[in-house]
């Protein structure tokens, strides 16, 4: 059987700190895993080929961040379960949820075959790419189950203290990727549907290694088939936990999406940009993000066991480490994100563009430092609809007004769209910190009730 490692006890900036290494890792790996697809794509096909990679992945990441939020609540839960020592109720949940997920696979897959045009066509993506988005988004749709499963048991991992295992399994994913994008574009000329081909294999593999691990390790409290069942109420606390996290994921991506399609209007040259400036992004935001997921898994452990002061020095630790890396990451998109964009395409145009909006982007390094770290603690004391809220104000208040207001400048410049990133994550983190001020308030009524 497993152990559980417990972020309820020892210093918290090394345990911290250890937990997100790994996270941070494998984060690192699921962008270079995207950005592969692009990668070859830009080397071996054609500005329509980039376009439908980036278009199409743009519609698989909304996909992905919807099962990503609702997996969270898996997360968020069985932790607290874990630092309250309901090892039982912990084993019901990730039963639960295995069940909950599968169904949601199946049903995700068979919209996805209908829903493909449309998106393509609310989008406006270039006509040039349009069969070949088409195309690519129907391949990687019938890998869902697969993007499901991993995000079950990659929350099952971070839950209870684990971040190694999923940065073994994206590891995994990712060489299996780069060896099948090689094969398929590179070598049989399949282009865009090659590079989908090559993610749908990849994710097959990593889910089935996954498995393989949960065997052999075991798990810190006894599972069984007894497990596996269709329990209502952990369900809906699953739901209730996870649900505000993905429409708020979800919702942020389709602004994004709505952004791309603003941004389509303007070219091609522009889409494949935009495209190539999004997948250096993923990287350049990747510690905050680590900080983020490591950090609902640390609060939630220590909101079990009520520790309420060790989640909240947890989370300035956190604050600290990310500005400290966003400073320099942010630096070296603004001023030298040109041979950043030119490691995924060829094209001088697509190269000046995606380094226009990546500027921008720069300038969101620093903010999101504050911004992810207060999601991350938040999500782990369960105030996932606050969270939800305050993503959906950014997002259609300020993200997409501000993007279209900047399109209809004479000659627009995607540095100028790109700010309406940077503008939406302050209003976002005003709005956190407020939230932060008014829950503790609650909590110190709360805690002095209690005694």
């Amino acid at each position: 059987m497993s152990e559980t490692i417990l972020f309820t006890e020892g210093r918290i900036a090394p345990r911290l700190v250890r937990f997100a290494l790994p996270v941070l890792g494998a984060l690192f790996l699921q962008s270079f895993y995207g950005a592969v697809d692009l990668l070859v794509v830009g080397q071996f096909g054609t500005a329509a080929d980039v376009s439908a990679v980036a278009t199409g992945t743009m519609m698989m990441q909304t996909i992905t961040f919807i099962i990503t939020g609702l997996a969270m609540g898996t997360t968020i839960q069985m932790g607290q379960a874990l630092g309250a020592n309901k090892k039982d109720k912990a084993a019901n949940i990730v039963g639960s949820s295995l069940i909950f997920f599968v169904i949601l696979a199946l049903v995700v897959t068979v919209l996805m075959i209908f829903l493909t045009r449309p998106f393509a066509l609310l989008m406006q993506t270039p006509a040039q790419a349009f069969d070949k988005t088409l195309a690519y988004v129907h391949i990687c749709s019938a890998g869902t189950l697969f993007i499901a499963g991993y995000n079950v048991l990659g929350g099952l991992f971070r839950g209870m203290g684990d971040s190694k295992t999923p940065l073994l399994t994206v590891l995994v994913a990712c060489i299996i990727n780069i060896f099948g994008d090689l094969l398929f574009v590179a070598v049989f000329k399949m282009a865009a549907a090659g590079a989908a081909y090559a993610t749908v294999l990849a994710q097959a593999l990593s889910v089935i290694f996954c498995l393989i691990v949960v065997k052999k390790k075991g798990l810190p409290f006894d599972f069984s088939r007894r497990n596996i069942r269709w329990d209502g109420p952990l369900i809906q606390l699953v739901i209730k936990t996870g649900a505000p996290i993905s429409l708020q994921d979800g919702l942020v991506t389709i602004s994004f999406l709505v952004i791309a399609a603003i941004i389509n209007r303007l070219g091609l040259i522009a889409s494949a940009g935009v495209g190539v400036a999004e997948r250096v992004c993923g990287f350049i935001m990747l510690v905050p993000s680590a900080f983020s997921q490591s950090l609902s898994a640390f609060v939630a452990q220590n909101v079990g066991a009520r520790k309420y002061d060790r989640a909240k020095k947890a989370l300035l630790y956190s604050i600290m480490a990310s500005l400290a890396c966003g400073i320099l990451i942010g630096s070296a998109a603004f001023f030298r994100g040109d041979l950043l964009a030119a490691i995924f395409s060829k094209d001088k145009e697509v190269i000046a563009a995606a380094h226009s909006y990546l500027k921008a982007y720069a300038i969101d390094t620093l903010f999101v430092s504050f911004l992810f770290c207060f999601i991350g603690y938040f999500n782990g004391c369960g105030r996932t609809t606050f969270v939800m809220i305050q993503g959906i104000v950014g997002a259609f208040c300020v993200r997409i007004p501000v993007s279209y207001l900047m399109s209809l400048t004479a000659n627009p410049s995607l540095f100028r769209i790109g700010l309406a990133t940077p503008s939406s994550t302050l209003v976002q983190i005003i709005l956190c910190g407020l939230a932060f001020i008014i829950f503790e308030k609650k909590n110190k009524k709360a805690q002095l009730s209690a005694n």
